[in-house]
């Protein structure tokens, strides 16, 4: 037995995760009702990574302020310019797309129970509220605005502390590190239990009636993650992006697109960054804060929904209001949360600017949830892998000025070594 385990843990992660996704499906497809006990490792899964991801990120920042010295450039304000361009950029395509394909939504569905933002003022002061929070809700709720900046906060004023107190923050936040790459170790076995889960409960029968509107909405996310996302690293860094792109790809979102949740896929992503030897004191703050504001997955979600409201409800649309709902989408996403389905309840807000009323809105957030096994599934993993593309290619931008190398070719192993 313990042979096998150490041959199973010698191959690959994703290997291993594309392992558990084909045995997922064998067996929802063959023996659902006799294998339903196996959704209990889904379940696990995410609960581990939820449970570990607050705290993980509050050491982890409490510790790399403390510890980060006068003069020492981080790459933050850069991150945070690539989030916006991103998002942004995310909306225009969005509503060019859904003005070149036209989706039509079949209403009539019910959203009881709800509550979407009553307005773009009721999500900033959300977010406002988000950053005053009580820190122990924070850790209880995953506020991640919140532990941020209690961990800002908690890190600026132990700078002065001693270095013993330094080294014990330190040494909890290897202790939490270490605890992560042990729960990622069994994502297989957890992604095998929400594949399962996924099929036997909804099917594809689901989606059919909706095809269009999920080629348009998948669609424009394929664009972004292959297409746009590239370019905007290309012109960062003058390099061929997509080793990067790739990888991030691979190991971040694949785990994002199973758990449905940017802020349970943080640990993933500090792994990744890790493997990628990025600098801890950056990608600490820029992967939980990514998993809050950087939503180019939830600004294309809001946009096609919306839009495809519009043109069920035969709503004219002239150039300056379809402008206006590229930038609410991209300031709305950023309020989106860092869960499954955080997106759909935005869509009221964006509607409200073509006067649609909210009993409409919310019967087009019902329709979000019936596509929502595969678009809210593929808005995350490219939020989440979008995180990590863009934390590392702030910091290759700043070697690349620095007139260092960039080596985005490496192997895993080689990475691990560096790592």
């Amino acid at each position: 037995m313990k042979n096998l385990i150490r041959r199973w843990n010698q191959i690959s992660l994703v290997k291993r995760i594309l392992i558990g996704i084909i045995i997922g499906i064998l067996l929802a497809i063959t023996i659902p009702d006799q294998a339903k006990w196996i959704t209990i490792f889904g379940s696990l899964f995410v609960g581990a990574l939820e449970a570990v991801a607050p705290i993980l990120v509050l050491l982890l920042v409490m510790s790399a302020i403390s510890m980060h010295k006068s003069g020492q450039q981080t790459n933050i304000k850069s991150i945070i310019g690539l989030y916006a361009i991103s998002t942004l950029s995310a909306g225009f395509i969005a509503v060019g797309a859904t003005f070149l394909f036209p989706v039509n939504l079949s209403l009539g569905t019910s959203a009881e129970g709800l509550t979407p933002p009553g307005g773009i003022v009721e999500v900033i002061q959300t977010l406002l509220l988000n950053i005053v929070d009580n820190p122990v809700d924070a850790l209880l709720n995953a506020n991640y605005i919140g532990i941020l900046t209690w961990a800002v906060l908690l890190g600026v004023a132990l700078k002065n502390a001693s270095d013993s107190t330094k080294d014990m923050l330190a040494s909890f936040s290897n202790a939490i590190s270490q605890i992560v790459k042990w729960v990622i170790n069994l994502a297989p076995i957890g992604i095998m239990g929400l594949v399962f889960d996924a099929i036997a409960s909804n099917g594809l029968s689901a989606l059919l009636g909706y095809g269009k509107l999920l080629a348009v909405l998948l669609g424009c996310m394929l664009f972004i993650a292959l297409v746009i996302n590239p370019i905007i690293v290309f012109i960062s860094i003058r390099k061929n992006p997509y080793p990067l792109v790739f990888k991030a790809l691979r190991e971040s979102a694949i785990t994002a697109f199973f758990t449905r949740s940017s802020a349970a896929n943080i640990p993933v992503n500090m792994r990744l960054c890790e493997k990628l030897n990025l600098d801890k004191d950056t990608y600490s703050v820029s992967i939980p804060l990514g998993a809050t504001i950087n939503m180019s997955g939830a600004a294309v979600t809001i946009s096609v929904l919306t839009l495809a409201a519009v043109n069920t409800l035969d709503i004219p649309v002239d150039f300056g209001t379809a402008l206006l709902l590229c930038v609410l989408s991209a300031v709305s996403a950023t309020g989106a949360s860092g869960v499954a389905g955080g997106s759909l309840l935005l869509i009221p807000l964006a509607s409200s600017l073509f006067g649609i009323p909210n009993e409409i809105a919310m019967q087009v957030v019902a329709v979000g949830f019936v596509v929502g096994i595969l678009q809210d599934s593929c808005e995350t993993a490219l939020n989440s892998s979008s995180d990590v593309i863009f934390t590392a290619t702030a910091e290759y931008r700043k070697r690349r000025k620095e007139g260092k190398e960039i080596s985005i070719h490496a192997s895993d192993s080689h990475l691990e070594k560096k790592a």
